[in-house]
């Protein structure tokens, strides 16, 4: 089930929903600039040569630095991956390998390629992110966060609505009016009195301002803040929103709640239902609640009757939720669960009566586990807008903004009430005096007018009542600005960082390297089964499997255990010792009933999750019932099972008749005999050794396989030849079953071929790379390759 199948979102409130689209994109389809210094037409003048920088290797005609290189080295050697890691003279030959496979790349073309190139953008606009991003802040409201999410506090607020792009008078407006309404309540006067008189969140009607508990990231970033720094008791000052201004009073704080799961039965009540349908929900809810109480269970019951679509084929089962999620009266009542697998009395919300059943309860997890998906969060919710800003400010420090005012002004004045509708456009051709006029240089690069109009038009929607055409306008430029500082900035990264230009410098070279991998090895080895074939038949020698041993080795804590193991493994399916409570029928009776029915979900449940299970169903009869019912009554539970997916493969039927073995005498017992009882079998050892260890953990290991010397110490202690042989090494009782032994063989062509179509992977790229020296000879030099080794 989904949450919002019942759910109020917390934040019903529009002005303090929080927002999670993402904060303005980086401008795109701009191409990567060198910057060049202008050349001047005055005289020319005398510049010092740059020395050339050393090169350590050269492949035809082309050279590569000593410094390339062993950041390259140095790179290698930090990485996590240890077995990458080489000294400099093996590290100089995969540098080698993997410039000239760049290189022949490059001599194809396949750099120059529009899907090449457009792959390169898509990795450098991924990449230029953590560079566009003031990490430390990100890191910082992160953090923020994680300490807010430790306490939950409740609040009131009220709401005085002024639009987020209304006149400079109308804001005053209502920043005047909230401060009027803080005075007020400062010198005493009732909060939700005045909360019902002049807020304007829809919800005050049914609130009187107060929005309950909430925590992190459930409204938006100021006025969580707000709420997060108020004393218990004191009124905020005036906080703006999108939506205008609030107070915000703060009632309490607690500690977290953590996260809570429940599985819940629900009886819906339709917003219409009249007095005759309100009573049968609360009646048909509480025949629910007593067949609980007389050992109903719980996840039957859900299945059989909750109104609840979504989440009722689970049992009930919802997802994980925290303070904030759910209604109040829904979460009140499991938080107030404090055992799992207790259940709540009825409780009524909006949407009808549920029973709720406790499954977990989750404290916060630490930061460190939690710290991905906050800052995931901290820069998709509206604290991307104070990221945004803090990027844009830093930006403006670096790059020059210089606006054309003339031009601007008049720009601006194009603004009219379509701008509000989201439907405002401009007419074309423009009038000379806007018409490819620059509106604003950034870094010395012009930025349009029709840049800025074109911009709009992508960027408008509609606005709330009150706002104003020009101030909408304004808005749009200085974000305008701000994506052109941005775009700049990301244009510039190579040059201005050493670390970025060699990252994607490597991923330039990991996707030719990759295209070309791809075509002259990995391809044309998987392809080539002719090849496969050849190489193997030249090599078959080097595919072969030693000296091997079929076996089973137990390994138990004491003899006992080690003997229920061996009495378990003599046949399979193997006997778990394990059974299902059994059904018992009324005289006569071969049907299930809805009751015999729930008995069998924890049956369905068992085999779904452990697929090598069999179940035995063995089904008896009074002497005094026909011949036919003992048979009718394990039909019907075996069709029930195969209905709900169990495989008929996975079912062992056992009919005793009239003669049950183990049954009581006598006419008072005679209902031990109208019964089906269930036992678990597998066809798996690891099950086996579950079912032993469910009481004492680690009292037997049970490893099966095919094993060759050397890899079970213990197998390596006795003579290789079927049979079975008992150990007791270390204070530890030891079965080693040996099943067959098979003397050292080639593989065959089919069983080796995963090896040889890597050894054959090996082979071409070993050719392939011969070839590429010829065409581009390799020149080292030594000189630069004794320095770096000094």
């Amino acid at each position: 089930m989904r949450t919002h199948s019942y759910r109020i979102p917390f934040f019903k409130f529009p002005a303090l929903r929080p927002s999670y689209k993402m904060s303005g994109r980086v401008a795109s389809g701009l191409l990567i600039s060198a910057l060049v210094a202008a050349c001047k037409t005055a005289a020319p003048t005398v510049q010092k040569a740059t020395p050339a920088e050393p090169v350590i290797l050269t492949l035809g005609n082309k050279g590569f630095t000593t410094d390339d290189f062993f950041q390259s080295y140095t790179k290698n050697q930090i990485s996590g991956d240890s077995a990458q890691r080489t000294d400099l003279k093996g590290y100089l030959d995969l540098y080698t390998n993997l410039k000239l496979k760049v290189l022949a790349a490059e001599q194809e073309g396949r750099d120059t390629t529009e899907s090449f190139r457009e792959e390169i953008e898509t990795y450098r606009k991924q990449l230029a992110q953590s560079y566009l991003t003031d990490k430390a802040l990100v890191e910082q409201l992160s953090e923020e966060a994680y300490q807010r999410m430790q306490e939950e506090v409740n609040a009131s607020h009220i709401l005085i609505a002024v639009a987020e792009d209304a006149l400079p008078a109308d804001t005053l407006a209502a920043f005047q009016t909230v401060q009027g309404l803080r005075e007020r309540l400062l010198k005493g006067e009732d909060f939700a009195a005045l909360a019902r008189q002049y807020s304007k969140d829809p919800t005050v009607v049914q609130n009187s301002g107060s929005l309950g508990y909430f925590s992190a990231f459930q409204t938006v970033y100021p006025f969580e803040t707000a709420a997060y720094t108020t004393p218990v008791g004191n009124v905020s000052q005036p906080v703006r929103s999108r939506s205008g201004y609030h107070l915000i009073k703060v009632n309490d704080r607690r500690s977290s709640r953590g996260k809570i799961q429940v599985a819940h039965i629900m009886v819906r009540i339709s917003p219409s239902a009249d007095e005759a349908g309100q009573t049968a929900a609360k009646a048909r809810i509480d025949e629910i609640y007593n067949r609980l109480q007389k050992g109903g269970a719980f996840d039957g019951l859900a299945r059989e009757f909750s109104d609840d679509a979504q989440s009722k084929s689970n049992g009930g089962l919802l997802p994980t939720f925290a303070t904030g999620q759910m209604v109040p009266t829904f979460e009140d009542a499991a938080f107030g669960l404090s055992t799992p697998g207790s259940y709540s009395k009825p409780i009524k919300t909006n949407y009808g009566w549920h029973i709720l059943k406790l499954v977990e309860r989750k404290p916060l997890e630490p930061y460190t586990e939690l710290a991905p998906a906050l800052r995931q969060k901290v820069v998709t919710d509206s604290r991307a807008d104070l990221i945004r800003q803090a990027t844009v400010q830093r930006l403006q420090k670096e790059y020059s903004v210089k606006p054309n005012e003339s031009v601007l002004k008049a720009a601006l004045a194009k603004a009219d009430s379509s701008l509000l509708q989201g439907k405002w456009n401009y007419q074309q051709p423009l009038e000379a005096s806007l018409d490819g006029k620059t509106l604003v240089s950034v870094n010395n690069q012009p930025a349009t007018v029709n840049q800025f109009f074109a911009y709009v038009r992508q960027k408008q929607q509609p606005r709330t009542a009150g706002s104003a055409p020009g101030v909408v306008m304004q808005r749009l430029f200085d974000r305008f600005v701000g994506d052109q500082l941005i775009a700049v900035e990301e244009a510039n990264l190579e040059n201005k960082y050493t670390e970025f230009r060699a990252l994607l410098n490597e991923i330039r070279d990991g996707v030719l390297l990759s295209q070309m991998m791809e075509q002259n090895v990995w391809e044309k080895s998987m392809a080539d089964s002719l090849g496969q074939r050849q190489y193997y038949e030249q090599n078959k020698q080097k595919y072969g499997f030693p000296e091997r041993a079929f076996a089973t080795v137990v390994v138990a804590s004491n003899d006992d255990m080690l003997q229920q193991a061996r009495q378990t493994l003599a046949s399979s399916p193997y006997q778990l010792r394990r059974s299902a409570p059994e059904i018992v029928y009324a005289r006569n009776k071969t049907t299930l009933d809805t009751k015999q029915k729930e008995a069998l979900y924890d049956i369905l449940v068992t085999m779904v999750r452990n697929p090598e299970y069999v179940i035995e169903v063995s089904g008896s009869r009074e002497a005094s019932e026909k011949d036919t019912v003992s048979a009718g009554r394990i039909r019907s539970v075996v069709s029930y099972l195969m209905s709900n997916g169990v495989s008929v493969l996975r079912i062992i039927e056992k009919d005793h008749g009239a003669f049950r073995p183990g049954s009581k005498a006598g006419a008072k017992d005679a209902a031990d005999q109208r019964r089906i009882t269930f036992q678990y079998f597998s066809t798996a050892k690891k099950d086996v050794e579950k079912v032993l260890n469910a009481k004492n953990a680690n009292a037997v290991t049970i490893t099966e396989g095919v094993f060759a010397e050397g890899t079970n110490p213990h197998l390596d202690s006795v003579e290789w030849k079927p049979g079975t042989t008992i150990l007791h090494p270390d204070n530890k009782s030891v079965l080693v079953i040996i099943n067959r032994v098979e003397k050292p063989r080639l593989k065959t062509f089919d069983e080796a071929r995963g090896a040889v179509i890597n050894d054959y992977q090996a082979f071409l790229e070993k050719q392939w790379l011969a070839q590429l020296k010829q065409r581009f000879p390799v020149q080292i030099n030594e000189d630069e390759m004794r320095k770096l080794i000094k």
